[in-house]
């Protein structure tokens, strides 16, 4: 329909103004739209001041809220069985804005020791320089988690689900009974897991946060991150993030939610894929041991079974290659034919990562020693491609080690 509002405007006005700003439809589209404006107006001035004052369920600028964005916020508060979420431009920025609502120069952080390594790096270089001492714990060790706690001043306690290598597995209703008793809060990493398999703010989690890069987008299209929590939580992580500007565009929002619908059937399949890989690779003379929480040989097997639901135990494997060292492991990198060598996991694909390349890189060897990453350490995203597949690409490339 022409918009005769602004037929008496000359040619350059109407090139600017004509088809924009329509009124209210009386439909509403089966998925949700891309709202890519940076600014939204109201006719009305007083509903305009009001979302300029926060008010809830109005837009006015995307800094501060996004309708794509919020729909993506809600949809992982659902799944997560919170009563929010706040979408930010990756997993890391959703791991900063968690951690500075809640310590301040002066506070301790108990921290898991086997965290991924960029988050150990944030914690070591940015907080420590702004006062913030972390004290590295094994997280499955609830005896030194309360030690290091009763030291006092502890506001964060942070962990993985399941951890980064390692595949350990955390006892989350354990830990956070602990760091409630001590006054501080749980912020559980729940990337690697998904909420398909444990929700953890359901176990008494304060935070729930993960790099929706990864299983929530699972297509290797997207960057972003999530964390889930209470209303009143996510209002102050918002106003937090409002300052420093860490938000998700609508375009990787809308990617996220896209992804976000086909998790279950991806995660169900991943997770199967894995657990015959694990298996194969556990029967591997190249191989000298294999990290899987659904091998019963792991030592977060008795946690996992109790936790995660129907005999499924993540998509990700991870293995040490026998007399492991750089070059045996580039060897094998590099004789992989279908599997993607990636920085990445949770999609479609799967990848294979070198953590001491990678991942845990800014670390040096003795920490990575500390924490059981040697040379020889491999990490696999299972991807939901044919399993017997995955398996012809694993055992041609181990051969060539």
């Amino acid at each position: 329909m022409a918009d005769t509002r602004r037929q008496h405007l000359k040619l350059a006005s109407r090139a600017v103004h004509a088809g924009e700003r329509p009124g209210p439809r009386d439909f509403v589209p089966v998925v949700t739209p891309i709202y890519p404006g940076s600014t939204f107006i109201y006719e009305d001035l007083d509903q305009m001041d009001a979302a300029l004052g926060g008010a809830e369920g109005v837009f006015v600028y995307t800094r501060y809220g996004n309708p794509t964005t919020q729909a993506l916020e809600t949809a992982v508060a659902s799944l997560e069985e919170q009563e929010a979420a706040l979408a930010l431009g990756s997993g890391m920025a959703a791991l900063n804005v968690t951690i500075l609502a809640s310590v301040e120069a002066g506070d301790r952080v108990v921290a898991s020791r086997d965290l991924y390594g960029q988050t150990i790096t944030l914690l070591n270089a940015i907080y420590s320089s702004l006062g913030v001492e972390t004290t590295f714990v094994d997280a499955l060790d609830l005896d030194q988690v309360e030690h290091a706690l009763a030291r006092g001043r502890v506001r964060l306690v942070l962990c993985e689900t399941i951890s980064n290598p390692l595949l350990r597995v955390t006892d989350i209703p354990a830990l956070a009974e602990l760091a409630h008793r001590y006054g501080a809060r749980l912020a559980v990493d729940n990337t690697f897991a998904t909420p398909y398999l444990l929700r953890p703010g359901t176990l008494g989690a304060d935070y729930v946060i993960h790099s929706a890069t990864k299983y929530l987008g699972g297509h290797g299209d997207v960057t972003g991150g999530v964390v889930a929590t209470t209303a009143d939580r996510r209002w102050e992580l918002n106003e937090i993030n409002k300052a420093i500007g860490s938000i998700l565009g609508p375009f990787e929002s809308w990617l996220i939610l896209r992804g976000i619908k086909t998790l279950p059937l991806r995660m169900q399949r991943q997770c199967e894929n894995a657990a015959r890989v694990a298996r194969w690779l556990a029967e591997h003379p190249a191989v000298e041991r294999v990290y899987y929480p659904g091998l019963e040989i792991h030592e977060s097997h008795r946690t996992a079974r109790e936790l995660f639901p129907n005999g499924l135990y993540g998509a990700m494997v991870a293995f040490d290659i026998r007399d492991g060292t750089r070059e045996r492991v580039f060897r094998f990198l590099r004789g992989l034919r279908l599997i993607v060598p990636a920085t990445t996991l949770g999609d479609v694909y799967t990848e294979v990562l070198y953590p001491v390349m990678a991942s845990h890189r800014g670390l040096s060897p003795e920490q990575r020693q500390a924490i059981g990453i040697g040379e020889g350490l491999v990490r696999i995203s299972v991807g939901i491609e044919d399993p017997d597949d995955i398996i012809a690409d694993l055992e041609q490339a181990l051969a060539q080690v």
